[in-house]
């Protein structure tokens, strides 16, 4: 077996630190301590294609290995751990899930823009009542016509606050546990769709993390991601790849 690095992840090796050193650096203490959300660093991440680095070049991504994108967030983790968590649940969680199990439509109007960097991404599994136990999830989706109805309370997201796109774990059909679990993608700003303030923490502080509110918050039944009840089976796909 080899483990030497190939050329292109040496290139991105390099890359990484040096970015790490010279655009997140400056005033990384401060933005922890005072929960300052490192946007410009973002930014520079997302021109870097650090946001998308796995995805396929088809849906605005850099169609980069593995380990490319492990050696990335070494190095930007080595320098400020809340970018690279932001760089993390935008690639791992929001894109790759996208990726392998959405609907084109849904690629083309919302994987592309967030492996590109452009719009960001946020994961919403938990909620108060359900951590590791999942399945004992109570935020539900209720179709009505060409639409779903969602009502709950999700906690401890990450990218809550910032994030464009929210993917969504609900119930759909109630009584069957697991399988009656669903996914979707929800925009921010529908009526009804709020965020919590940010969780105090005892590090990665400029990493928002906050609860979301749902009441009655209507979206088009196309941003149902895979089948209803696929939603278990989806979040443990995800969560092996993490």
């Amino acid at each position: 077996m080899n483990f030497q690095l190939t050329e292109e992840q040496i290139l991105v090796q390099k890359t990484a630190r040096k970015f790490a050193e010279t655009e997140l650096s400056p005033g990384v203490v401060e933005r922890d301590s005072k929960k300052i959300w490192p946007k410009e660093g973002i930014s520079k991440m997302a021109k870097l294609g650090f946001m998308g680095m796995m995805t396929n070049p088809k849906w605005n991504g850099e169609g980069m290995d593995t380990i490319s994108y492990t050696i990335a967030m070494e190095e930007i983790s080595r320098v400020e751990a809340s970018a690279s968590v932001v760089m993390s649940v935008n690639n791992s969680l929001v894109c790759y899930l996208l990726e392998k199990f959405a609907s084109d439509h849904i690629k083309e109007k919302y994987l592309k823009p967030l492996a590109s960097g452009d719009k960001l991404g946020a994961f919403s599994l938990s909620e108060p009542q359900s951590g590791s136990d999942a399945s004992n999830m109570q935020t539900t989706a209720q179709k009505k016509g060409d639409h779903y109805l969602i009502s709950g309370i999700k906690n401890w997201v990450t990218n809550g606050i910032n994030s464009d796109y929210v993917i969504l774990f609900a119930v759909t059909e109630k009584g069957v546990g697991h399988k009656g679990i669903s996914c979707f993608i929800v925009e921010k700003g529908l009526n009804g769709f709020k965020c919590g303030k940010p969780e105090e923490k005892l590090g990665i502080r400029s990493s928002d993390t906050c609860e979301l509110y749902f009441d009655n918050v209507i979206i088009p039944k196309a941003n149902l991601i895979g089948s209803e009840g696929d939603g278990f089976k989806i979040c443990l796909e995800i969560h092996s790849r993490v």
